[in-house]
């Protein structure tokens, strides 16, 4: 198999498939905002200056977090396949398992190179997460990520208005522990794409919500765009597209990211797309299997 060529401008091959990934788990991941400003004292003539012609950027207010509609059913058990393609061929393959556990929705997500791009960066991640289906809050966000050498195990914890965050290098034997302030009720990068299927997807109408990631908490706004139809390995759906947007983020000003849902009851993504400065990475499914 012949891999493309690169250009120096290019980010790494690791850089993009870290973007893959977070593309496949909704891309809210690559959409985050610092969780607060601090404003530094004036104390100089250069202090002043600089906050006059450079002003700090001020506190962001972060909304609450809306319950899921009580009219909306989740599954009680789904798979859901994708083919990751970057440029002209196959580079991923990502799956999610979700399972209703009494008022707890359980997400298992996998993303695994394949061709090539194995032999060439091979990538093995793990992902898992759950929300309460009555108000919609996250419990916390877990991965295991084989990225080439590189092998490092996280776990980010919700609780008592504060995240969490427990990492460690499998490879380095290290390890390091992290928290910072949340609202009380969040969202995190995995179960958010199950989050947004539950809200009515009305075109025109958009709406946010708080998402804490990384020692940061980032309000993302919904855009729901338009009515589409889309045709994937699984099948020709009539979906709704929706465009997660923030302030800041690795994607700022250089991509967007996009979600199409089947325009049902079901609200199933079927199709993620991530139109980045050096190429478009889509997800499309593959097959699924409810029950």
């Amino acid at each position: 198999m012949t891999l493309p060529n690169f250009t120096p401008s290019e980010p790494p091959l690791p850089k993009r498939l870290t973007v893959l990934v977070f593309a496949i788990t909704l891309g809210l991941g690559c959409v985050s905002s610092p969780a607060q400003t601090q404003q530094p004292p004036k104390e100089t003539l250069k202090d002043s200056i600089r906050d006059r012609f450079f002003p700090a950027p001020q506190p962001v207010t972060i909304p609450t977090l809306e319950p899921p509609p009580a009219s909306y059913t989740f599954p009680t058990k789904q798979t859901l396949t994708y083919t990751v393609d970057w440029r002209v061929f196959t580079a991923a393959v990502a799956s999610f398992q979700i399972e209703q556990q009494g008022t707890t929705q359980k997400i298992t997500a996998s993303v695994d190179t394949v061709g090539g791009v194995t032999m060439l960066f091979p990538v093995i991640d793990r992902f898992q997460s759950s929300l309460d289906t009555k108000s919609g809050c996250s419990a916390g966000f877990s991965k295991q990520t084989q990225e080439g050498r590189r092998k490092i195990s996280s776990d980010l914890t919700y609780k008592d208005g504060k995240q969490t965050l427990v990492e460690r290098n499998l490879v380095k034997g290290t390890s390091k522990t992290l928290s910072a302030p949340i609202p009380a009720c969040v969202m995190d990068s995995l179960s958010g794409i199950f989050y947004v299927g539950s809200q009515p997807l009305t075109v025109g109408q958009n709406f946010r919500f708080p998402l804490a990631d990384s020692m940061r908490t980032v309000t993302v706004t919904m855009k729901v765009e338009a009515k589409e139809e889309i045709k994937t390995p699984a099948g020709t759906f009539q979906t709704v597209r929706v465009q997660p947007t923030a302030d800041e983020g690795v994607v700022k000003n250089r991509g967007k990211i996009w979600i199409w849902y089947t325009d049902d009851a079901r609200h199933m993504p079927v199709q993620v797309r991530a139109s980045l400065f050096w190429g478009t990475i889509t997800a499309r499914l593959q097959s699924y299997e409810t029950k």
